[in-house]
């Protein structure tokens, strides 16, 4: 008897610790790479991309280039995600969704961004993992009755001295964010790059949950902390 409750044990640690192992390091894709101002500038300007994972750029036939000035509005190809690590019974791995479903425009006049705002279909974001998706869409982010997310800019940026074509430059963006149905303040660390007629703008801001008050994503033996990552990746064309 000794034996066997002494083997009904040793079997219950290696479901519990090995299965997540076998889960994080065998089952579950690994997440993709970290979004860069480059991740939806096409390869070529004459190569028309599909722009359907956030990793190649919008299409674009010509490398005629438009006047800074003027209405730029968001191309295919534009990604927001999530990224959260989660940990299971010590083992962590890292979940992220996203979406492809970003609208919105900016406006520039002169050298300075005047007005921007962006707005993200929160519904269509997904995961590798269906159950995942379904608690985001539920009790994480109850898109139900806050179907979008939007950040508009509230201060002007100044692009002068405007890089050349091809090379990056940051500025901080300020502006409001609305998640969950609440608003905050936040100022995003833009890295931008023209190539062509696209401007393509990627960023990244920590989310601490309670502050958009965000049920935690924590459930059952799944831990992921108090924030997750926002990153987005935007292709802007002429409008």
């Amino acid at each position: 008897m000794k034996r066997w409750i002494i083997g009904i044990v040793v079997v219950a640690l290696v479901v519990v610790v090995g299965g997540p192992f076998v889960y994080f390091h065998f089952i579950q894709s690994d997440p993709p790479p970290r979004l860069t101002v480059d991740s939806v500038i096409p390869t070529t300007t004459s190569t028309a991309a599909t722009g359907t994972t956030g990793t190649r750029g919008p299409d674009t036939t010509t490398a005629t280039e438009a006047p800074l000035a003027g209405t730029w509005k968001i191309g295919s190809g534009s990604v927001v995600r999530y990224r959260v690590k989660e940990t299971v019974f010590g083992q962590s791995g890292t979940a992220v969704g996203q979406t492809n479903t970003v609208t919105g425009s900016m406006t520039v006049a002169g050298t300075k961004v005047t007005a921007a705002t962006f707005t993200v279909d929160m519904t269509t974001v997904k995961s590798d993992q269906s159950q995942r998706d379904g608690q985001f869409q539920g009790r994480i982010m109850d898109t139900a009755d806050f179907p979008t997310a939007t950040f508009t800019l509230t201060s002007p940026i100044d692009l002068a001295p405007v890089p050349a074509d091809g090379t990056a430059a940051t500025y901080p963006a300020k502006g409001k964010l609305t998640l969950h149905g609440t608003t905050k303040d936040v100022t995003f660390t833009l890295t931008t790059k023209r190539v062509g007629d696209i401007i393509a703008v990627q960023g990244d801001e920590t989310i601490t949950f309670a502050d958009y008050d965000i049920d935690n994503p924590s459930g059952g033996p799944a831990s992921v902390g108090d924030s997750g990552e926002l990153e987005f990746a935007l292709a802007l064309q002429p409008s």
